[in-house]
């Protein structure tokens, strides 16, 4: 009997190391957006992508609008391994200690979406996610999510009405810059908290796309909107360098095509939802969306314009200067 024995508890291991072989890889993926946002639908897209690509091998786990992380917690979490993706906004690197990241603050610097996609799908993106692997990141992509604009409960058509007002902001230095350079004092804080600040007089108004500003209902708690279109407003998609580097190459492979899968997919939403979220704004009555003319237009870049000089030391002047020369604006 002993050799019976002895070969049915092969045999059950056996069975049990296949059971185990066969559970799926998981991916959790956590951001702060809405799950309607550019970034939400784009994440999900992602997880749809990846699980009919692997066949079930890897899963994807979605949390969105903060239910697992805050943005102020959420870097710590992947570097700890606690998730395996996120999404931030490209600045939110800076004080993790990639400061180069916090190019993609800069006022001004990229004139529109073509000049932006130069430098994010060439060279200098490319070796900026590089960096990241040093902080125990690996950068697989850029999601755009529009332009910044500014709001408030009191009128800001020009960088003097900026003067004096509470501005919420994300962790950045180059956003406290740019706050600070029209006269404005910087409120960072988490975005999950920005509604109520904004409900309750805490902050007089905000920096921010328009995506957000809507699906967060922020336009209900804020009279005016000025369309400065003064940074870009996008994210990095970063995943754990540990977990990474234990995938196998096949799953790699298959993780790498959907993300791109996905990156067409948010750019091309994004497009979409920025004017989609403008429209219903205007038509809510809600909150005055003012567009600059052209003269106040100039005034907002003459005011902000010096931020990017102002930031080089910390940033990098030769990164700036690169991406200066790639969007056509070398001084």
């Amino acid at each position: 009997m002993k050799p019976i024995i002895t070969l049915s508890a092969i045999l059950g291991l056996a069975f049990a190391g296949m059971s185990h072989a066969q559970e799926p890889i998981l991916i959790k993926f956590s951001h702060v957006a809405a799950i309607d946002t550019p970034k939400g639908q784009a994440a999900e897209h992602f997880k749809q992508q990846v699980e009919k690509r692997t066949k079930g091998r890897v899963k994807v786990e979605v949390f969105a609008n903060s239910t697992l992380y805050k943005d102020k917690e959420e870097l710590e979490a992947l570097q700890m391994g606690s998730v395996q993706m996120l999404a931030p906004v490209a600045g939110k690197f800076g004080p993790a200690g990639v400061k180069e990241f916090e190019a993609f603050d800069l006022p001004y610097i990229f004139p529109d979406e073509a000049a932006l996609h130069r430098v994010t799908r060439g060279p200098i993106g490319a070796a900026l996610l590089k960096k990241l692997e040093a902080r125990g990141m690996v950068g697989l992509s850029y999601w755009d999510a529009g332009f910044r604009v500014l709001s408030s409960n009191k009128p800001i058509r020009t960088p003097d009405e900026a003067k004096g007002q509470k501005i919420r902001i994300n962790s950045s230095k180059v956003n406290q810059a740019i706050i600070k350079a029209i006269g404005g004092m910087p409120q960072t804080m988490a975005f999950s908290e920005v509604y109520q600040a904004l409900q309750t007089g805490v902050v007089d108004g905000a920096d921010g796309n328009l995506s957000n500003l809507y699906t967060q209902k922020q336009y209900e708690v804020q009279k005016h909107i000025t369309l400065t279109r003064h940074t870009y407003s996008g994210y990095v998609v970063v995943v754990n360098k540990a977990f990474w580097d234990k995938l196998p190459a096949d799953i790699k492979a298959e993780v790498s095509a959907a993300m791109q899968d996905a990156t067409t997919y948010n750019d091309k939403v994004a497009e979409e939802d920025e004017a989609k979220s403008l429209a219903a704004i205007k038509a809510s009555g809600k909150s005055t969306v003012h567009t600059p003319s052209a003269e106040e237009k100039a005034r907002w870049v003459k005011a902000l314009l010096p931020v990017q000089d102002e930031l080089a030391p910390r940033i990098g002047k030769e990164l700036i200067d690169a991406i200066r020369k790639e969007t056509g604006q070398a001084k």
